[in-house]
């Protein structure tokens, strides 16, 4: 099997924490030649775990695509409304790229770069992550083989977890949509890819409702103060950031804002950065719960909800047919038969790498792809993904419209106008 080689923009944790460990775990499979990264501590860290040499390093994206192309593969992960600009380049230079979720913020950036994908003849694929996990794998297989008939209805609950949330939707990076994107692409956008391919019918209409119910200055308690470490009455709030990151269950979360977790630097993060402010008092302008109606071709039907108030982080889903019914979360797939009244219970082994095993998974099948691609669409191939995300982007919109209903294909005609006239 030919090594294919791959230059890297963005090496924060997804980019050089998730995908680029595939490269250390097979070196035969894959080697990364470059690294694009502003950051100095990570930019060098990144270099010094991959050998790569100085001259192969570069403070942005545009230095490094300034290069004749290096290698075969662009692994993208920017900040979401950094992917647009970097991701065209890449795919004019020839690249295959491989980007981060969601692909923008911007639909109609988002149509471009399936645009760019199709007319340069390279691959672009989304990392959604999820399908590429035993877990969820499992699911569609079932679905397919007729197990419980056909599919009425799909209940999805993403759990975020009050942790979670905190850490990256109040206090984090992508706590303000000005800046990042709406929670229901950050975070959600998985999901709704999920529900399009468990579904494998086009989504016909969409609402939604939603909003920033909790984590608002209305909700301060009396005596706080802007961060944690000044506050009076922080020992008896649920989101104390030094409750989080000096503990030892979430203290390597610090790695977002130190390299070294000693407790003497987190404390000086939580004094300096955003991860030390008051949970009300932060500029975040995301939704802190979050639900979607769908209807789809045939007639059947999915809820979505997002939830930012819940004591673990996960995904429930229940999925409804004409001859059964399946049930999944965690680790565990329950099967109901109707006629028979069996239940059937799959459990899925614990996967090394993150997401339940989708990091290393979508890495591993993008390697296969691009080995083997002649303009063929992949599982997560841009079409698909824009797919989803236009679910995604018309949820946002009736949400903000009070929860009106939306038709997907006008919705995405409308779209296709704007990119003319652009």
């Amino acid at each position: 099997m030919a090594q294919l080689t791959a230059i890297l923009i963005g090496a924060g944790a997804r980019g050089a924490g998730s995908y680029a460990p595939f490269a250390l775990d097979y070196p035969h499979e894959l080697k990364f030649v470059a690294v694009a990264e502003p950051d100095a501590n990570r930019r060098e860290k990144f270099a010094k775990q991959h050998n790569i040499p100085e001259a192969m390093t570069f403070e942005s994206w545009e230095q490094l695509l300034a290069n004749p192309k290096l290698a075969d593969i662009a692994v993208i992960c920017t900040m979401d409304r950094m992917h647009f600009h970097p991701t065209l380049q890449a795919l004019n230079n020839k690249y295959h790229v491989l980007l981060e979720k969601p692909m923008s913020p911007d639909p109609l950036e988002c149509l471009q770069m399936e645009q760019a994908a199709r007319e340069n003849n390279c691959l672009l694929s989304i990392c959604h992550v999820l399908r590429y996990t035993p877990f969820w794998s499992k699911i569609k297989q079932i679905l397919s083989d007729g197990h419980i008939g056909d599919i009425v209805s799909i209940q999805l609950n993403e759990n975020v977890g009050y942790w979670h949330i905190a850490h990256s939707f109040v206090r984090g990076n992508w706590n303000n949509s000005e800046t990042s994107s709406p929670m229901i692409l950050a975070k959600s956008c998985h999901d709704m890819d999920v529900l399009s391919w468990l579904m494998d019918q086009p989504c016909v209409r969409v609402n939604s409702y939603g909003s920033l119910m909790h984590f608002n200055e209305a909700n301060a308690p009396e005596g706080s103060a802007d961060r944690c470490l000044d506050c009076a009455v922080e020992t008896t709030c649920p989101y104390s950031a030094p409750r989080f990151y000096l503990s030892e269950q979430f203290k390597g979360w610090a790695r977002h804002f130190t390299p070294e977790l000693t407790k003497e630097n987190i404390v000086q993060g939580l004094r300096e950065t955003n991860y030390g402010r008051c949970v009300y008092k932060s500029d975040n302008n995301v939704v802190d719960h979050q639900v979607v109606g769908m209807e789809f071709a045939n007639g059947a039907t999915a809820m979505f909800s997002m939830c930012g108030f819940t004591f673990e982080q996960e995904r429930r889903i229940q999925i409804m047919g004409t001859r059964g019914e399946l049930r999944g979360d965690d680790d565990k797939i329950t099967l109901f038969d109707f006629l028979t009244h069996q239940k059937t219970e799959i459990t899925i082994p614990s996967q090394s790498s993150g997401h339940g095993g989708g990091d290393a998974g979508i890495v591993r099948s993008f390697l296969t792809d691009v080995r083997n691609y002649h303009g063929q669409e992949t599982l997560t191939s841009a079409v698909a993904s824009v797919r989803s995300h236009l679910m995604a982007f018309a949820a946002e919109a009736s949400r903000l419209d009070g929860g009106k209903s939306i038709e997907l294909t006008a919705y995405a005609e409308e779209l296709m106008k704007q990119s003319v006239t652009k």
